[in-house]
């Protein structure tokens, strides 16, 4: 009897050249600091280009005015992948052992469509409480949408925490769900929100993890402001 022909799988192969995120203003741009914080738990090394606040359509994404985001980017060898979900995608792909994304399948699945829903909802959220990480303003007014969408963010959290453990959304690794969910404990920080005790201790726990601080460190030396998300509380 003839032997079957065995095709032995080659090994993947491993993308080589610089890795380069390209993001935009750190004060402003909650997705940038998503992606790059994905990249820094990845443990991939990486160098960082900025793109202008003035650049106008850097600004449109500031001031979500852009049809779609590409801001982060990121270029590694001769792949150039944008979008903070694709990101991520790539890295758990390149660094499965960083833990971005989480290895129960039940628990990848969530962690997918909590990070899509924050990716693509929450417009309200976005709109009325805006990243600003120079600012401080205690006793801001909550109007009901910004309101619904802090219960429907705190449920997430509450969720995620008591079904997997914590003392992060999925567990004891740190995953794209609390990359996507990071720059809203800037929000809640920089607006004073008051929040039930399980979720102020994760926002906390966010705040203070030293990538959070070297980011927010950085972003308080950036010169430029951007008038149209230095809110003042009026409404």
């Amino acid at each position: 009897m003839a032997k079957p022909n065995v095709v032995q799988a080659k090994p993947a192969r491993k993308e080589t050249g610089e890795a380069v995120l390209t993001i935009s203003s750190r004060n402003y741009s909650s997705w940038s600091l998503r992606g790059w914080l994905l990249l820094r738990w990845s443990g991939l090394p990486f160098q960082v280009t900025r793109v202008a606040n003035s650049d106008a359509a850097a600004r449109a994404e500031l001031l979500q005015q852009a049809s779609s985001i590409r801001i982060p980017s990121l270029s590694h060898g001769a792949v150039q992948v944008w979008g903070v979900l694709a990101i991520a995608e790539y890295l758990a792909e390149l660094a499965p052992d960083a833990g971005l994304l989480p290895p129960d399948r039940a628990a990848r699945a969530r962690c997918r469509s909590v990070s899509g829903e924050m990716q693509g909802g929450f417009a309200v959220l976005r709109a009325g409480l805006p990243v600003n990480l120079h600012a401080f303003r205690p006793n801001f007014p909550l109007w009901s949408g910004v309101r619904a969408d802090i219960a429907r963010v705190t449920e997430i959290w509450r969720d995620c925490l008591a079904g997997h453990g914590g003392p992060h959304l999925f567990g004891p690794r740190l995953c794209l769900a609390d990359a996507m969910f990071a720059p809203v404990c800037t929000r809640f920080t920089t607006y004073d929100v008051d929040l039930d005790p399980v979720s102020e201790a994760y926002r906390d726990r966010i705040m203070a993890l030293p990538e959070m601080r070297e980011w927010i460190a950085e972003a308080k030396q950036e010169p430029e402001l951007v008038s149209e998300l230095e809110v003042d509380g009026e409404f």
